[in-house]
C-alpha cells in the first residue's frame, strides 16, 4: 500500500486549518471589516501579515508537538501540554465551540433572510443538518469536504476578485491612495490571529499523514498563507467602498450587488455556505474525535456514526439558540474578542513557552491511557 500523498502531507493540514478559519465571519466579510477596517486599508494589510506570521508559527509548534507526543486529538495534546491542568482547556473548548458554531448559524440565518426572505432560524437549521450529516460519516468524509470545498472556495474567490478589479479597480486604487494612518493594526492582527489559531489543534486528526518532523514544519509554515490569501484579496476589494462598507452586516452581499453578475452571485453564496459548513464540520469533528479517543481508551471501541450524530446535534441546538439570541454582528464584535484572550491563555501561551521548551529539551512522552 502506498504511503501518504504529497497533498496529504504538506497541503491537507493547511486546507483543514483554512476550513476552520474561514467560517461565517471571514467568508461573508463581516469579520474582516470588524477587525481590519478600523486600522484603515494599509493598517488592515499589516494586521493580516502579522496574523499570518502568528498562524504559521503556532501551527509549526502545534504540529511538531502533536507528532512527537503522539497526540491525535486535542485531549491527548493538552494532557501533554498542560499536564494535570488539561481539563481547563476542555471546559474552555466547550465555550469556544458553541460560540463559533453560533456565529456560523447566525451567518447562514442572515444569508437565508437576505437571499430568500426566510426566517433567520430556517438558514440555521439548514446548516445544522449539513454539519450533523457530514460529521456522522467520520474522518474520510471530513477530509474530502476539506479538499473539494477549499478548491471551490479558491476558484470562486479568484473570479470574484478578477471581476471586481476589472469593474472597480480604479475605485479600489483610489481607496488605498486616499487612506492614511495605520493605528491599531498590531492589536487587530494579534486579536484576529489568537482566536482563529485554535484551528491548529482542532485539526489534529488530519496530521496522521505526516511522516516526519520536516513534514510538520513544512505543513505548519504553509498553513498561515493558505488560510489568509483569500482574506487578503477579499479585503483589498472591499477597500473600494471604505469606510461605508463597515456598516454592512454582509459585506459580500453588498459587493456582489454592485457587480450585478447573477451566476457569480449564486456561486459566491454557495461558496459561503460550503465555507461555513466545512468550518463547522471541522470544529464538531475535532470534538467527536476527542470523545472517540476517550472511548477507545476506556472501552476498546470508538464513537459510532449514531453517536457522532447525537453529539453534533446537541452542540448545534445550543449554538442555534445562542445565534438567535445575539445575532451575527454582536457575536463577532464582542464574543470573538473575548474568545481571543481565552484561546491565548489556555493554548498559545502554554504552547509557545512550556511546549517549545519541551520540544527543545526532548522531554516528550507518549500519552497514557
Amino acid at each position: 500500500m502506498s504511503g501518504p500523498s504529497w497533498f496529504q502531507r504538506f497541503l491537507l493540514p493547511g486546507f483543514a486549518f483554512n476550513a476552520f478559519v474561514i467560517g461565517g465571519g471571514y467568508a461573508t466579510g463581516r469579520e474582516l471589516v470588524e477587525f481590519f477596517m478600523p486600522a484603515g486599508p494599509w493598517g488592515g494589510l499589516l494586521a493580516m501579515a502579522l496574523a499570518t506570521l502568528i498562524w504559521s508559527a503556532v501551527c509549526v509548534a502545534t504540529f511538531l508537538f502533536a507528532r512527537r507526543s503522539g497526540s491525535g486529538d486535542y485531549r491527548s495534546f493538552f494532557r501533554q501540554l498542560l499536564g494535570p491542568g488539561w481539563p481547563v482547556f476542555e471546559a474552555a473548548y466547550l465555550v469556544i465551540i458553541v460560540l463559533i458554531l453560533a456565529v456560523f448559524c447566525a451567518a447562514v440565518g442572515a444569508m437565508g433572510t437576505a437571499l430568500f426572505g426566510w426566517p433567520t432560524l430556517a438558514g440555521s437549521l439548514l446548516l445544522m443538518a449539513g454539519i450533523a450529516g457530514v460529521t456522522a460519516l467520520g474522518s474520510a468524509s471530513v477530509e474530502r469536504l476539506f479538499k473539494y470545498a477549499t478548491i471551490f472556495l479558491y476558484a470562486v474567490y479568484a473570479l470574484f476578485v478578477l471581476f471586481t478589479l476589472i469593474r472597480f479597480g480604479d475605485r479600489i486604487a483610489a481607496g488605498f491612495a486616499a487612506a492614511s494612518g495605520v493605528d491599531g493594526w498590531a492589536g487587530a492582527g494579534f486579536t484576529y490571529a489568537s482566536y482563529n489559531v485554535l484551528g491548529a489543534v482542532v485539526i489534529l486528526p488530519v496530521l496522521r499523514h505526516l511522516t516526519s518532523d520536516r513534514d510538520a514544519v513544512a505543513a505548519g509554515l504553509a498553513a498561515g498563507p493558505i488560510a489568509m490569501i483569500p482574506a487578503l484579496f477579499f479585503f483589498s476589494c472591499m477597500v473600494g467602498w471604505y469606510p461605508a462598507i463597515s456598516a454592512e452586516t454582509l459585506p459580500s452581499e453588498f459587493m456582489l450587488r454592485q457587480l450585478g453578475l447573477p451566476l457569480l452571485y449564486g456561486a459566491f453564496q454557495l461558496m459561503i455556505f460550503l465555507a461555513i459548513l466545512e468550518t463547522g464540520v471541522g470544529a464538531v469533528h475535532g470534538f467527536n474525535e476527542r470523545i472517540a479517543h476517550f472511548l477507545a481508551e476506556r472501552r476498546g471501541h470508538g464513537l459510532p456514526p449514531r453517536g457522532r450524530l447525537v453529539v453534533a446535534l446537541l452542540l448545534l441546538i445550543v449554538s442555534v439558540f445562542v445565534a438567535d439570541r445575539f445575532g451575527l454582528v454582536a457575536l463577532i464584535a464582542k464574543g470573538y474578542r473575548a474568545l481571543a484572550w481565552l484561546v491565548f491563555a489556555v493554548f498559545v501561551l502554554p504552547l509557545m513557552t512550556r511546549g517549545l521548551w519541551r520540544l527543545a529539551s526532548g522531554r516528550m512522552t507518549r500519552p497514557s491511557a
